[in-house]
């Protein structure tokens, strides 16, 4: 089987990516779900004209030349909490006392701040001019009835949840989280609470992976460790395909011991590639047994990691019914010259930062399939082209923003 190409390879996984189910919640368990349905306002924000700012509602007429030196006298003829509303029409001459969010009492026009006013027992000194309309909140501005606020695809935010509950919605329809299956696969890999002898490792990948799947808003089913038998391997899978998607890391390069594809096919597996040509993660293994997506990532931690974020993010992504699988791409200048030999997509751990609004980016320090902790240090990819031997300092390059 070929080695394809990393566009290509992400088209083939995501047209057999079908999307899940939806399901309604509460607005208080909608954080991080995909919207599936668009949210409509059914009032406008604010339902009346208000004011912005605690102060006096007056007519802006009355005061236009009103001047520290020159005030201008108003009787003061009612208050008005936010909450409620005036009991009276302004008349000139007029004003009343009005808090913020307080509606604008009829025949107002405008709201004096309440710095730029003396009180002087049942009257204030207007030492200031008001436009019309100054410090008015209109009804409506916010949020008009009728008007789409959230339009669905979009994975859920504090900011949409306080949107949502400004239109007053209790529940909302989301996209069905799948399930993940995480299986670890190497006879030299450990559990956190056993103790490492000599060439033994402790299973990074298969916890790292299932922060990933929970980064992306599905739920991962951890399974462990298969050990480097057939038997072994397919019995875990039995249980993985119980879940909606399956991810191994491990076991599909070319080793005597990569069981994996020769595992999966026994039981059923079309087999879509198992080469990329990308650095890190270049054996990468996608196929289904009957609708069930199954990854099969490599056993090198950045290897393991890059993938996932290059496919199954997407993958999990499309599921749940998002409109936008992959992380934000940005143009940001590099701070060094790079290097590398042509022929395969890199991903470089890297640095990237922002100062009003121009990125620049530096490599997370060495790069290589086995040391995660550039990856750990770095906050985005930098996507290093197919046929480049060399970028330089100073050039725009393409970085995928490591946002979670």
């Amino acid at each position: 089987m070929n080695t394809i190409q990393v566009q290509e390879a992400r088209d083939q996984i995501l047209s057999k990516i079908k999307v899940k189910g939806v399901e309604k919640v509460s607005l208080d368990q909608a954080l991080g779900r995909v919207l599936a349905e668009d949210i409509i306002s059914r009032v406008n924000n604010p339902p009346l004209d208000n004011s912005a700012m605690d102060g006096y509602a007056l007519i802006a007429e009355d005061i236009a030349a009103a001047t520290p030196e020159s005030p201008v006298k108003l009787e003061v003829v009612e208050e008005i909490a936010a909450g409620y509303s005036a009991k009276g029409t302004l008349k000139p001459g007029q004003a009343m006392r009005i808090m913020t969010g307080a509606p604008i009492p009829a025949g107002a026009n405008a709201v004096l701040m309440q710095e730029d006013t003396d009180k002087d027992e049942n009257f204030i000194l207007a030492n200031d001019r008001a436009d019309v309309e100054e410090n008015i909140r209109k009804a409506g501005e916010d949020v008009q009835k009728g008007e789409t606020v959230i339009k669905k695809g979009v994975a859920l935010s504090p900011a949409h949840i306080g949107m949502m509950a400004v239109v007053g919605r209790s529940q909302v329809a989301v996209g069905q989280r799948p399930t993940v299956a995480i299986l670890s696969t190497g006879d030299e890999i450990l559990e956190l609470d056993q103790k490492p002898e000599g060439p033994q490792i402790y299973n990074s990948n298969g916890h790292m992976l299932a922060a990933q799947i929970r980064s992306a808003g599905a739920i991962p089913v951890y399974l462990g460790i298969a050990k480097d038998t057939e038997k072994d391997l397919m019995e875990k899978f039995e249980w993985a395909l119980k879940s909606d998607v399956v991810v191994s890391s491990g076991g599909v390069s070319v080793g005597d011991y990569d069981l994996v594809k020769a595992s999966l096919q026994k039981m059923g597996q079309e087999m879509l590639f198992w080469k990329v040509a990308m650095k890190p993660g270049k054996p990468l293994a996608f196929g289904r047994i009957g609708d069930t997506p199954i990854f099969g990532l490599p056993g090198n931690p950045v290897s393991s990691f890059v993938s996932f974020e290059q496919f199954v993010r997407p993958s999990l992504k499309k599921i749940m019914g998002c409109s936008n699988l992959m992380h934000q791409t940005v143009q940001a200048k590099l701070t060094q010259t790079i290097h590398k030999k042509p022929g395969r997509l890199h991903f470089l751990s890297a640095i990237v930062s922002s100062d009003n609004g121009e990125y620049t980016v530096t490599p997370a320090g060495e790069q290589g399939s086995g040391i995660l902790k550039s990856a750990a240090n770095a906050n985005g990819l930098l996507i290093f082209p197919l046929e480049e031997a060399e970028l330089k300092e100073g050039a725009q390059v393409a970085v995928q923003l490591l946002d979670i």
